[in-house]
C-alpha cells in the first residue's frame, strides 16, 4: 500500500518534470533552428538555385544578347533531332560502360591488397591515392605525350599492332580516355573500400579459413556481402562522374578526332560557351541529369536494394 501510494503521489511530479524537459528541448530546438537558418537558406539558394534556373532556362531561347524568348519544348525537340547529340550520348555511354566497372574492380583489388597493415602499406595507399589529388589538367597534358606517336605507350603497344597515337585514332581514343579516367578515380574508391572492409568481423574470415575456404570463397561469401552498400555508393558516384567527363577530354582531345570523344558535357560546353546558345545548353544539362538519375535508380534496384 505504501509503495502504491508513493507511486501515485510521484506520478504528477514526474509528469511535470517530463513536460518541463520537453518544453526546454523544444525551445532549444527553435533557437538552434534560427541560428542554422541563414546558412541553410544560403545553401538552398546557391545549391538548388542554379539548378532550378537551369531547368527554367531550357524552355527559353537565350543567347549572348541577353533576351529571353519562350520556346517551350523546342530546345528538347531540337536535341532529339540533332545527330551530334546522339553521337555525344553514345560516346558518353561507351565511356561509362567501360570506365565504371574497371574502376570498381580495380578499387576493390587494390583495397584487398593493402587493407591489412604491413610494412609499406601506408606508402602504397598514398601512391594509389595520389592520382585523385593530382590536377587532371596537368596529368592530361602528360598523357598527351604518353599516348603520342613517340610516347612510351605507343612503343609498348607496337608489338601488339596497336602502336601510333591513340588520341589520333577514332577507335582507340575512347580506351585512352578510359585509362586516364580510371587512373584518376580508382584511388578514391580504394579508400572507401578499405574503410568498409575494416568493419568486417575478422573472426568470420578466420573461421572460413579454418574450414578450408580459399581466397575467392572468402571474398564471395564474406567480404562481398558486406561491401554491397559500398559498391552501390561507389557505382552511383563513379557513374555520375563518368557521365560528366569533361576535363580529360578538353585537355587531351577537344572532342576529336572526328568527334570520336565528343561527350555530352563537352557538347554542353560547346553550345553554352562557344556558340552562346544557353537555352540549348541548359536543355542538354537537363537531359544529362535525367539520364544520370535513371541510371542511379536502376543501380539501386540491381545492386543496392537493402532493407
Amino acid at each position: 500500500m505504501t509503495t502504491a501510494t508513493s507511486a501515485e503521489t510521484a506520478t504528477p511530479a514526474a509528469r511535470r518534470r517530463r513536460t518541463g524537459k520537453s518544453l526546454i528541448s523544444r525551445r532549444e530546438a527553435r533557437v538552434a533552428f534560427f541560428f542554422v537558418l541563414p546558412a541553410f537558406l544560403l545553401f538552398i539558394a546557391f545549391r538548388f538555385g542554379p539548378s532550378i534556373a537551369g531547368v527554367a532556362l531550357s524552355f527559353f531561347q537565350y543567347d549572348i544578347s541577353g533576351e529571353l524568348d519562350w520556346k517551350g519544348l523546342a530546345n528538347f525537340q531540337r536535341m532529339v533531332a540533332d545527330p551530334l547529340f546522339w553521337r555525344a550520348l553514345g560516346t558518353t555511354v561507351i565511356y561509362t560502360v567501360f570506365a565504371v566497372p574497371i574502376s570498381l574492380v580495380l578499387s576493390t583489388l587494390m583495397a584487398l591488397g593493402v587493407r591489412r597493415s604491413f610494412r609499406g602499406s601506408r606508402f602504397f595507399r598514398s601512391v594509389f591515392f595520389l592520382p585523385v589529388i593530382t590536377s587532371l589538367v596537368l596529368a592530361g597534358s602528360i598523357f598527351v605525350w604518353i599516348f603520342s606517336n613517340d610516347g612510351p605507350w605507343s612503343k609498348l603497344m607496337t608489338p601488339l599492332g596497336l602502336g601510333g597515337s591513340w588520341l589520333g585514332s577514332t577507335v582507340l581514343v575512347i580506351p585512352a580516355i578510359v585509362i586516364v579516367g580510371v587512373w584518376s578515380r580508382f584511388g578514391y574508391g580504394m579508400m572507401i573500400m578499405i574503410a568498409a572492409m575494416q568493419d568486417i568481423p575478422r573472426e568470420l574470415e578466420e573461421a572460413a579459413l579454418m574450414d578450408g575456404a580459399n581466397s575467392w570463397q572468402r571474398f564471395r561469401s564474406i567480404i562481398l556481402p558486406f561491401l554491397k552498400p559500398t559498391i552501390f555508393f561507389l557505382a552511383v558516384i563513379e557513374t555520375t562522374a563518368a557521365f560528366q567527363v569533361f576535363d580529360v577530354i578538353y585537355v587531351m582531345t577537344q572532342g576529336g578526332p572526328a568527334n570520336a570523344s565528343y561527350s555530352l558535357v563537352y557538347m554542353l560546353y560547346d553550345q553554352g560557351f562557344k556558340y552562346f546558345d544557353y537555352g540549348y545548353a541548359a536543355a542538354i544539362g537537363v537531359a544529362l541529369f535525367v539520364m544520370t538519375l535513371i541510371v542511379a535508380l536502376i543501380q539501386r534496384l540491381v545492386i543496392g536494394k537493402q532493407k
